[in-house]
């Protein structure tokens, strides 16, 4: 028997096209630095501490709870939410931040946006066939990747975006779900981080309303704050519940798969995803609170600077001596802007690749 007679013939693939999307995001290179790279904690503070990893599985997670209790595409939400961040910078928003004024001091007026890089890691980036770059996603997937994030009306279409992709309309009810469900789980996790780390205590939480009658269900289950570790996972646990069922129920009636939105809606209440207004004020209100209490706090604000002068530090030498990039990234200088280019190779690396490169370039061994 020879080799090849050992292999069944493949006819038809047995997964729907969004569970293939799926599949190839999740077996590609960029959604495995994802382990690497921060969410609020530098990967090395401490193994219990959430990644940019992490949290695209806790959002796909809730995404996938939520379309499937709506009656949507769960593989298609599951698809979008577990690539919505593999265009992430290391060292979390401060890093894309930062390349976006490096690049627009440099005369880039687009700069660097997350969401068109994650658009870019997966339609160029990653090279999985032989006749074209990206990984062969849908367009719906596509679509959900480059739009999930609201406002959904963004002000330009980069070059390197098919001009189908029609910025003036929002993608599938599956993207907007993902919205909610990123804003949900990285709320909820970055307070049990927050909370874990001794940052934030439930005193510095307790202004908001919401946060009030979570802990009051913890404590009506007869458990006591002073049970630190059982206590923050039931109120993270039902603080998930209540938001989750919360959009469910306002969401339910409102969804019509059939009419197509406008991405530059002023309220995100003329969605059909969504919550009721109090909570949604509510829900500002936290992410507030949670900006003041815990993303400000100034053991954050030291290692995100740090963060910021890596990134400063490692396009500036680049620029100045492009040949220290790998081979991959040489080889599009013949037909890409060096800048973008540079660009796309930072926003590539893990916060330890980051962190010992720039130590490596500038001589801290």
């Amino acid at each position: 028997m020879q080799a090849h007679d050992r292999f069944y013939k493949i006819d038809k693939d047995f997964r729907n096209p969004y569970a293939r999307d799926r599949d190839r995001i999740i077996h590609s290179s960029s959604f495995r630095k994802l382990e690497y790279k921060t969410q609020v904690f530098l990967n090395q503070e401490g193994d219990f501490f959430r990644t940019r990893l992490t949290h695209s599985i806790e959002v796909s997670q809730i995404a996938r709870s939520i379309t499937s209790h709506l009656g949507l595409n769960e593989s298609l939400a599951e698809a979008i939410a577990l690539a919505h961040d593999l265009g992430h910078t290391p060292f979390g928003h401060i890093g894309g931040d930062t390349l976006d004024e490096c690049l627009k001091d440099d005369g880039f007026k687009n700069g660097f946006d997350h969401n068109f890089q994650s658009f870019r890691v997966v339609s160029s980036l990653e090279r999985r066939y032989k006749n074209f770059d990206g990984l062969n996603l849908t367009f719906a997937t596509l679509e959900g990747i480059l739009k999930h994030s609201y406002p959904y009306k963004k002000s330009f279409l980069p070059p390197f975006i098919d001009e189908n992709f029609n910025l003036e309309t929002h993608p599938s009810i599956e993207a907007m779900v993902v919205d909610r469900a990123d804003e949900i789980a990285y709320i909820t996790h970055d307070i049990d981080d927050g909370l874990n780390s001794g940052l934030i205590r439930f005193e510095d939480l307790k202004e908001s309303p919401l946060i009030e009658d979570i802990l009051q269900k913890v404590k009506d289950e007869g458990i006591g704050e002073d049970e630190d570790e059982m206590f923050r996972y039931r109120f993270v646990s039902h603080l998930i519940n209540h938001l989750v069922y919360s959009l469910i129920y306002f969401s339910k009636d409102k969804i019509d798969n059939s009419k197509i939105y406008s991405a530059s809606l002023s309220s995100k209440s003329e969605l059909p995803i969504g919550f009721e207004p109090t909570l949604e004020s509510e829900i500002k209100k936290l992410k507030k609170l949670l900006f003041k209490k815990l993303y400000q706090h100034k053991d954050i604000m030291i290692k995100m600077y740090a963060g910021k002068q890596a990134i400063k530090g490692l396009y500036i030498g680049l620029h100045e001596e492009p040949k220290m990039m790998p081979k991959f990234y040489l080889e599009q200088l013949q037909s890409r802007s060096k800048h973008r280019v540079i660009a796309d190779y930072i926003a590539s690396m893990s916060d330890r690749h980051a962190l010992s490169f720039y130590n490596e370039m500038y001589g801290r061994l």
